[in-house]
């Protein structure tokens, strides 16, 4: 059954039967599977060139009105190709590589951009995407608003100095490994919570470590943050609470456990000045 849909998807696109979205104002159909770039897209203008999207391609909300072709780390290649692609945009961090062979063989172009990690990189990219749809004047407004709501949050920041530090940990659901766990001192949201002034307690040494009761007890951390998947899969902050180890917390005893949307915390983007303005409004109770 399987090849059979992967048979007439390939028919599909090789015919342009396509009846979805036309081709962007510069002819070109992206599937983007990096939510880092889905928000440089639309933040550059060039959305109208979007056909498809990773399910963690959230921002902004326009964003959920494009096709899903599922999870960037779980795809198929039968939806990818069934859109009719001009190319496939990713940060490297997609697959599995059985689908990524698959669209190769079949022809789909393949689009891999350096993901910005620092905000000198992001700004590489944020211009480099403006680039690709002749809009310079957006990249560079994009990276000089940046500049600012950095020191705005930086100021904001400052005015904690005095205080001691917040112990915060960061629980996440894994949508590949369909569970719960923790995030370390590895990737995106360990520099958010420095620019928050935070301390992140998760003991680990890897990018994230499996929720359970022993970790929740030796990090004790003042502050929760739940990224929206995982939190919203409990539907409430009490159901929340009663996973392993949550509820003996000082978060979960003094109801610091705060939902924080995923797209705001694991990677860099135009909004990053804002976000980590308001992180820091969140950990401290003001928002």
């Amino acid at each position: 059954m399987k090849r059979h849909l992967y048979l007439f998807a390939v028919l599909l696109a090789a015919c342009g039967q396509q009846p979805e979205k036309k081709a962007g104002e510069h002819g070109l159909r992206i599937i983007s599977v990096s939510k880092q770039l889905t928000e440089i897209i639309f933040a550059v203008g060039g959305d109208s060139a979007l056909v498809g999207r990773d399910i963690s391609s959230t921002w902004p909300a326009e964003a959920k009105k494009i096709t899903a072709v599922g999870y960037h780390r779980a795809l198929a290649p039968e939806g990818i190709i069934s859109l009719n692609p001009t190319a496939v945009w990713n940060d490297g961090n997609w697959g599995p590589q059985p689908t990524i062979d698959a669209l190769k063989k079949v022809g789909v172009p393949l689009r891999q951009f350096n993901g910005g990690n620092t905000l000198d990189s992001t700004k590489l990219l944020i211009r480099q995407i403006a680039g690709e749809f002749h809009n310079d004047h957006a990249g560079d407004s994009l990276c000089t608003r940046l500049d600012v709501e950095m020191a705005k949050a930086d100021s904001l920041r400052k005015t904690y100095a005095g205080e001691p530090s917040l112990r915060v940990l960061v629980i996440h659901f894994g949508q590949a490994a369909n569970q719960y766990f923790v995030l370390s001192h590895r990737g995106t949201q360990q520099q958010m919570l420095d620019w928050a002034g935070a301390i992140n307690v998760a003991d680990t040494a890897q990018k994230w470590k499996n929720l359970s009761a022993e970790v929740i007890a030796q990090a004790q951390p003042d502050v929760i943050l739940a990224t929206d998947y995982g939190y919203d899969l409990q539907g409430s902050v009490e159901k929340f609470k009663a996973l392993p180890g949550v509820a003996l917390s000082p978060a979960a005893k003094n109801n610091r456990i705060y939902r924080i949307e995923e797209h705001d915390l694991v990677y860099l983007g135009p909004r990053t000045g804002r976000n980590v303005y308001n992180l820091i409004r969140l950990i401290h109770g003001q928002e």
